[in-house]
């Protein structure tokens, strides 16, 4: 079975694991904490090398401030697990970090630089994300390098703007999984994804396990990707 080497997750489904036991929605997000610390480690044992996850979007912020607040909360805790040290993995940031507490971003960096040197999978947190967002942000920045002088507007590529995403150290996503029933992207990876394999499930975040993570992957495994060409161009 071939592996993707870059699996991107969209874990949805906390608020409505809680809310069908009659639990607070926080308690949902902690469950789905335990997922992720599930998800890395078998993700890891695959050999699965980036591992990028949808973890607060900018959107998120107009949610009620209690959540918001548990939110946080939870990233911090999850930022001082040893998983990563455990698991050799390295961790990554992306998103609009001028919106996040100052006492959270501090524990983010440090974090990042803890496990800067461990040489396994890397896992990317999405955080305060949007893709529209990260477009803007490197349109932006294209624009005032044209205004220096330091680029010209016949110049600009594809391989321009990737490098001017926040994403520009990893490949794009083979393999998108979402959970939760529904069947859209909301504003994630939009560029990065355009070649992606799509997986959605009716599965909630908290109950992601190894079996549906595998249905995931073997689904990946009976597509055909074909970047444009035809099958026998592939075949060959």
């Amino acid at each position: 079975m071939k592996i993707p080497q870059h699996i991107a997750i969209i874990m949805d489904g906390n608020g409505r694991w809680a809310k069908a036991r009659g639990l607070n929605r926080s308690m949902g997000h902690q469950e789905g904490v335990e997922t992720v610390r599930r998800i890395t480690t078998l993700c890891t044992n695959l050999g699965v090398k980036y591992l990028t996850l949808y973890t607060f979007s900018t959107e998120n912020w107009n949610r009620p401030e209690p959540e918001v607040a548990a939110l946080m909360a939870l990233i911090l805790e999850a930022l001082e697990e040893e998983i990563f040290m455990k698991n050799n993995v390295r961790m990554r940031i992306i998103g609009d970090l001028s919106r996040v507490p100052d006492h959270v971003v501090r524990s983010i960096r440090h974090c990042e630089e803890r496990t800067s040197v461990n040489t396994g999978m890397t896992m990317v947190i999405a955080l305060s994300y949007s893709s529209k967002w990260e477009i803007t942000e490197a349109v932006r920045q294209i624009a005032q390098e044209c205004s220096e002088g330091s680029m010209q507007p016949a110049d600009i590529t594809e391989d321009t703007i990737t490098q001017h995403l926040t994403t520009n150290f990893m490949p794009d996503p083979d393999l998108l999984i979402r959970t939760g029933g529904e069947l859209r992207l909301s504003n994630y990876l939009l560029w990065q994804l355009a070649y992606a394999e799509f997986f959605f499930t009716d599965v909630l975040w908290p109950d992601f396990d190894e079996t549906h993570l595998m249905q995931a992957i073997e689904a990946y495994n009976a597509r055909e990707r074909r970047y444009g060409k035809t099958s026998e161009q592939v075949t060959k």
